[in-house]
C-alpha cells in the first residue's frame, strides 16, 4: 500500500485498543547481529558465512509511516514488533525504543499478551472498526499485486 507509487507489502497488522501492531517477519537461522541505529544487520551461520540484511526495524518503521499518512494517525498508537524464528540467536542486539520489540517467535505470544495487558487504551471500538474497514480493501491482494510488488522488489534490489 502507497499513494500512487510503489508498493509496500506489511507481513502482519493487528489492531487493538492498545494499538495497532504492526509485524515484520523474518525466517532466519544463525546469529544475528543488530541495533536500531545501523543500516544493515548481519546474520552469521556455521563455517563462518555471513550475510547482511537491511534492518528490519528501519523496514518496519516504513511501513508504519506509510500506514500512518494512510489512517491520519498519531505514531503514538504503533507498536513495532520483529519476529525471527527460533532457529536464530541473538548476539548485540541493542534495540532502546520502547515501542519497537526485537524476538524470536516462541516468546511471541507472551509478549503480546503483555502489551494487551500493561498498555493504556489508544483505540475505541469505533475507531478499531474504521481502521479495520480502511486496510481491509487491501488484505488480500490478488496475484497479479503480488508480482508486482515482487518485480518491484527485485528491481530495487
Amino acid at each position: 500500500m502507497k499513494g500512487d507509487g510503489p508498493t509496500t507489502e506489511i507481513d502482519l497488522i493487528m489492531i487493538s485498543a492498545t494499538g495497532i501492531y504492526v509485524f515484520e517477519s523474518k525466517n532466519y537461522s544463525g546469529w544475528i547481529f543488530g541495533d536500531e541505529d545501523s543500516r544493515n544487520w548481519t546474520q552469521s551461520l556455521k563455517g563462518g558465512k555471513k550475510y547482511r540484511f537491511y534492518n528490519p526495524i528501519w523496514q518496519n518503521k516504513k511501513h508504519i509511516n506509510i500506514l500512518q499518512k494512510h489512517l491520519e494517525i498519531g505514531s503514538e498508537v504503533f507498536r513495532s514488533y520483529i519476529i525471527f524464528s527460533e532457529r536464530c540467536e541473538f548476539k548485540k542486539m541493542f534495540v532502546r525504543s520502547p515501542e519497537v520489540k526485537v524476538m524470536n517467535r516462541n516468546v511471541l505470544t507472551r509478549e503480546i499478551e503483555h502489551d494487551l495487558n500493561s498498555l493504556a487504551d489508544r483505540l475505541t471500538i469505533w475507531e478499531i472498526n474504521k481502521i479495520y474497514n480502511k486496510l481491509g480493501r487491501y488484505a488480500l491482494a490478488d496475484a497479479q499485486t503480488k508480482q508486482a510488488h515482487i518485480d518491484a522488489m527485485r528491481w530495487r534490489n
